[in-house]
């Protein structure tokens, strides 16, 4: 190889290459003959070119540099996490100190308060509504003057036509052929809204309310239709009776309202005022913020207050308005309540057993603080001294004017002050600062030169009032506000506290309405006579399944007639109800529901807290209520002669509550709407036809319709 030999063995041709490196040409001789196999390349394996040795060792370097910088960095990032962690420890502990503070509370709470409440509902009398007030709000909810509670207003000249008219189309009314056939036709009409459902069905009732047996053969035969439409199209039987989607649905409830008066006025009207008295009291037991309506014991979630408000108890000494020489009343207030608040709690205590309609308005008095001295001064939800910061204002509480324990307060006249003339712009600041210096202050003198100045209209644009919690739906929280506050669920605690001391009163409630003999008062010969209609009409429609005819009864009765007097026992009582109180009671009526379904509730993590609150009471509810129904199928069925003597002796008691006239006027409106539809239908009508009804109501149009 190259010039160099290479030593041949027998077994094998060993080459050593020369110190050489490059393309060297392979020749090889044996014995005479010599040949050329080809040409070899041998490259070098001496080292790393000085290149290549720079840049590794750069590289090297690089990454010892880097792998430093990364310990450095992991070293700090972990001390920081320590730090983290050891605050957020500390947060956890404040926090559970917190949360131990509030469940210690909420169980002495639970220990003490029902003895309290109980005791203070003992004796009380309770306002019942009259008949016709109390029907009308359900009738007619929400309308304080309705046309049926007066004499029909008729021009002079066209009253003799009209009530000629109007006695006629009574005459229609009474006739059972023409009144379906009405009631038919009006839900027929795309223009027949539910609204005009409902109305209807009250207006009809109103006008038979002297004639309360032929008003039961109506609805029987209007729920017979409602349960044949419903089975034949295809809807599932549990559907019935569920919404007011009918007149007759309405006529029931209106049925129920009329026939369990003496009922609700015996029996079931005392745990329930006692209920919504323990509501109430309870509420007002912690602070209520009077713009949000949110409070610190509820049964809501919704009406929950979800930040820790330090508050304390206060007694006022509160001189009676209409007799200055009475013995003073001991009131418990709040230091954070509004002075509206304070007004209405006084107003409570003042006229404890007095028909809230029969009292004074505390919109009408002003709060008067007597001090010492004779010196006496105007407390106002808003006044010269009320705080304003950035865009919002917040409402006076007794602690702004620095109100200690035992104060005498008195409730006067209205009367017109400096800061609500300057609101009118009819005095001058002149006169408002002389009226901000004569306000007395217990703390020291610059507690006044301190605070806001007086509101003027023109800074009042755009200002949001706030009282114990700022509307965040303002978006102007920050971010460190919320460190003030626990974490929204562990306030849900106190949702059991509440639960806990109202239990007694929902227990009694449900306890008397689902009883068919309670403190002495019979089931009322109403419910089972509908019961048992209801049973007949399953059995003529081959409807044997428990569940549905228990729906039906839970349909009929306790979701049409219980759950709205539950939730709004201002139809039964001359009361008023706050709107923390109406969603306690929407809680309560909601339990009251689901007491009546027969459908298993699967509850988790996500269910709502009002159903979560009363889990594990439902299922004895249930039982109440299935062994209700059980004891009224059991009991002798109603003869028709009984429950016709029934019906005559409620008709006679409430003989004259509606002006008839009036009522049938209001009913007309909808034939003048539906005049041709009505015709139409009434002579397409057989036995309509037989007994000339079409012709009639004509008769009754042509009297209407005179102008002079």
């Amino acid at each position: 190889m190259g010039e160099k030999p290479c030593v041949v063995l027998e077994t094998q041709l060993l080459c050593e290459s020369p110190n050489l490196t490059g393309r060297h040409k392979v020749l090889a001789r044996v014995g005479g003959i010599e040949f050329s196999p080809g040409v070899v390349h041998i490259t070098s394996d001496s080292p790393l070119s000085s290149t290549a040795i720079i840049g590794i060792t750069a590289a090297g370097v690089l990454l010892i540099f880097f792998i430093v910088v990364m310990l450095i960095a992991y070293k700090r990032k972990s001390r920081e996490s320590d730090l983290t962690l050891k605050r957020l420890q500390m947060q956890m502990d404040n926090l559970e100190s917190r949360v131990a503070l509030e469940c210690k509370e909420a169980f002495a709470e639970l220990q003490t308060d029902i003895h309290e409440l109980t005791s203070d509902l003992d004796g009380a009398g309770i306002p019942f509504l009259d008949y016709r007030t109390y029907t009308m709000r359900v009738l007619f909810p929400g309308i304080e003057e309705h046309p049926v509670l007066r004499d029909l207003e008729v021009p002079g000249y066209r009253q003799e036509q009209v009530e000629k008219g109007l006695k006629l189309f009574g005459q229609l009314i009474n006739n059972k052929i023409f009144l379906l056939c009405f009631i038919r036709t009006l839900e027929a009409q795309r223009g027949f809204s539910m609204r005009d459902r409902g109305n209807v069905a009250s207006l009809i009732m109103t006008v038979l309310q002297s004639k309360l047996e032929y008003a039961t053969d109506v609805l029987k035969h209007l729920l017979s239709d409602l349960i044949d439409r419903n089975l034949e199209s295809k809807n599932h039987p549990k559907l019935l009776l569920r919404r007011t989607e009918s007149v007759a649905e309405k006529m029931l409830t209106n049925w129920f309202t009329f026939l369990l008066y003496k009922f609700l006025k015996e029996c079931a009207g005392e745990p329930l005022f006692s209920l919504f008295c323990a509501i109430k009291q309870q509420m007002e037991k912690g602070p209520i913020d009077s713009i949000t309506g949110e409070a610190r014991y509820s049964l809501s979630e919704d009406k929950l207050i979800r930040q820790q408000i330090d508050y304390k108890t206060l007694v006022v000494n509160c001189i009676h308005p209409e007799n200055e020489k009475s013995p003073e009343i001991q009131v418990k207030v709040l230091n954070c309540d509004t002075i509206s608040q304070v007004k209405e709690k006084i107003l409570d205590a003042i006229y404890k057993n007095v028909p809230y309609s029969h009292r004074l308005k505390s919109s009408d008095m002003d709060l008067e603080w007597r001090q010492s001295r004779g010196q006496r001064m105007i407390l106002q939800d808003e006044d010269i001294t009320t705080k304003i910061e950035g865009d919002w204002k917040r409402l006076n509480i007794l602690c702004h004017y620095q109100v200690p324990d035992n104060a005498v307060m008195a409730l006067v006249p209205k009367q017109v002050t400096a800061y609500n003339s300057v609101n009118n712009s009819t005095v001058s600041r002149t006169s408002a600062s002389k009226y901000e210096n004569m306000i007395k202050y217990t703390g020291s003198p610059d507690s006044l030169r301190s605070r806001t100045p007086m509101i003027t209209p023109d800074l009042e644009s755009g200002v949001k009032v706030w009282h114990l919690v700022k509307n965040h739906e303002h978006g102007d929280q920050k971010e460190g506000d919320r460190g003030s506050k626990m974490v929204s669920e562990i306030y849900l605690t106190r949702l059991l506290a509440t639960k806990g001391t109202l239990q007694k009163f929902v227990d009694d409630l449900f306890e008397t309405i689902f009883s068919t003999a309670h403190r002495g008062s019979a089931l009322p010969l109403a419910i089972k006579y509908m019961f048992d209609f209801l049973d007949e009409q399953a059995d003529k429609h081959n409807i044997h399944d428990p569940h549905v005819r228990h729906t039906w009864k839970s349909n009929c009765l306790p979701l049409r007639f219980w759950v709205n007097v539950i939730k709004n026992p201002q139809f039964v009582f001359d009361i008023h109800k706050s709107s923390i109180t109406d969603a306690c009671l929407s809680v309560v009526a909601q339990t009251f529901m689901d007491s009546c379904s027969t459908s298993e509730h699967r509850l988790g993590k996500d269910s709502p807290s009002n159903k979560l609150l009363y889990a594990k009471d439902i299922p004895s509810y249930k039982s109440w209520v299935e062994r209700y129904y059980s004891d009224i199928f059991k009991m002798p069925a109603i003869s028709d002669q009984d429950m016709n003597a029934y019906l005559a002796e409620q008709s006679r008691m409430h003989m004259n509550e509606f002006n008839s006239m009036s009522s049938l006027s209001e009913i007309y409106s909808y034939v003048g709407k539906y005049t041709e539809e009505i015709v139409c239908a009434l002579e397409q009508d057989d036995a309509a036809r037989k007994q000339r009804l079409a012709f009639k109501l004509e008769q009754v149009v042509a009297f209407m319709s005179v102008e002079s």
